[in-house]
C-alpha cells in the first residue's frame, strides 16, 4: 500500500543486507495489559486524533528514544530512529522487551516494490511487532501460491474485489470448483455445488463440518502509481482480491487525487485483521491487534505536532 514515515525521523537510505528479525520477549500478558498513550493530551487535541481509542502498550520507550535522538542498529551498525528498517529490529536505545509482540491469526506476506524507500514504509512495523507471522519480499520475489488460491487472498481494491464478510463463501466456491475438476478428470459427473450458509456470511468453521480456512493474506507495499506492475503479475492474478471499502486512512503522506479509503500498508493489515476477527471469526474485538499501530500512532502524533508547530511559527508576526 502507500508508503509511510517522514524521512526526517529516519536515517540513511543506504540499502543493507537483511538480517534475522528480532525475537519478541514481551509476554502476551503484558501485551494484553495495554495503557493509553500520551495521557497528557488536551481534550481538544484528543478529539482530533482518530487513533485515540486504540488499546496500546506504553509508548514511553518511544518518547525517551525520540528525546535522546538517533541510535545504532545492533545488527548492521546503521544510525536510525526507533528501529532499523533494513534489519527489522529496534535500535540500541529501544529495548526489545519494551516493544509489544502481536500474535496474529493469519500469516501475512508483504510484496514490496523495489523502488519503495525503506525508511518510508510502514510495512516494517508489521515485521517488528508480529515477526512470527509476517514476511516481507521485494518484487519480483513473490512466494509460490499456485494451488493455494482457496486459502490465500490479496488485499487490494479493484472491480473484482469482494468484502471481507464474503471471503468464506468465495473460498468455498473455489474448493468446490476444484472438487468438480477432479471429478471430471476421473470421468465422473462433477459434484454439484452445495448451497451453504456461506451466502449469508457463515462462520468460518461451521456448515458442512468445517468451512474453508483462510491461512495467508498478501499485501502490496508501494506507492499507488507503482502497484500495477505487481498486481498484474501472473503469480498474483488468480488470488481472490479483498477490498477494505469502509475504512479511511489517517496517513500523513496521503497521495493527492486518491480516495481516503486507500490505506497505508500497516493500516490495511490492521483493519483487515479487525474486520476478519468480527466478520469471519464472529468474535468480539477487544483490541487484540491494536499494537500493530504502536509505531504508526506515535509517528502520527509526532508529525502532526511538528506540523502544527511549524504552522504556528509561520503565523507568528515578525518584529
Amino acid at each position: 500500500m502507500i508508503h509511510a514515515l517522514e524521512t526526517e525521523y529516519f536515517g540513511s537510505k543506504k540499502k543493507m543486507a537483511l538480517s534475522p528479525s528480532v525475537v519478541p520477549q514481551e509476554s502476551e500478558e503484558n501485551n494484553a495489559n495495554c495503557v493509553e498513550t500520551k495521557q497528557s493530551q488536551t481534550a481538544s487535541t484528543a478529539s482530533e486524533d482518530p487513533l485515540q481509542h486504540l488499546c496500546l502498550a506504553s509508548q514511553e520507550v518511544l518518547h525517551k528514544a525520540q528525546q535522546s535522538g538517533r541510535s545504532r542498529c545492533l545488527q548492521c551498525g546503521g544510525s536510525r530512529m526507533f528501529y532499523c528498517y533494513t534489519c527489522y529490529v529496534p535500535v540500541e536505545n529501544v529495548p526489545t522487551e519494551q516493544i509489544p509482540f502481536v500474535q496474529l491469526p493469519l500469516k501475512i506476506d508483504i510484496i514490496k516494490h523495489p523502488n519503495e524507500t525503506d525508511g518510508k514504509s510502514t510495512a516494517v512495523h508489521a515485521k517488528l511487532l508480529a515477526p512470527d507471522s509476517v514476511n516481507i519480499y521485494t518484487y519480483p520475489c513473490i512466494p509460490e501460491y499456485e494451488g493455494q488460491d482457496h486459502e490465500v487472498v490479496l488485499v487490494f481494491p479493484g472491480p473484482q474485489s469482494i468484502s471481507i464478510k464474503d471471503v468464506s463463501f468465495h473460498l468455498q466456491k473455489r474448493i468446490e470448483s476444484k472438487s468438480g475438476d477432479k471429478a471430471d478428470d476421473l470421468d465422473m459427473p462433477p459434484r454439484k455445488l452445495v448451497r451453504t450458509e456461506a451466502q449469508e456470511g457463515w462462520h468460518l468453521n461451521e456448515s458442512m463440518g468445517k468451512g474453508p480456512e483462510l491461512k495467508r493474506v498478501v499485501f502490496i507495499d508501494s506507492t499507488w502509481s507503482q502497484t500495477n506492475q505487481i498486481t498484474s503479475d501472473e503469480r498474483l492474478r488468480e488470488l481472490l482480491q479483498v477490498e477494505l471499502k469502509t475504512r479511511k486512512t489517517c496517513f500523513w503522506r496521503h497521495q493527492k487525487g486518491k480516495p481516503d479509503t486507500f490505506l497505508s500498508t500497516i493500516e490495511a493489515i490492521y483493519y483487515f485483521l479487525v474486520d476478519y476477527h468480527r466478520a469471519v471469526q464472529k468474535e468480539e474485538y477487544r483490541g487484540q491487534y491494536d499494537n500493530l499501530l504502536f509505531f504508526y500512532s506515535f509517528m502520527y502524533r509526532l508529525i502532526k505536532e511538528a506540523r502544527r508547530s511549524g504552522e504556528k511559527a509561520k503565523q507568528k508576526p515578525i518584529h
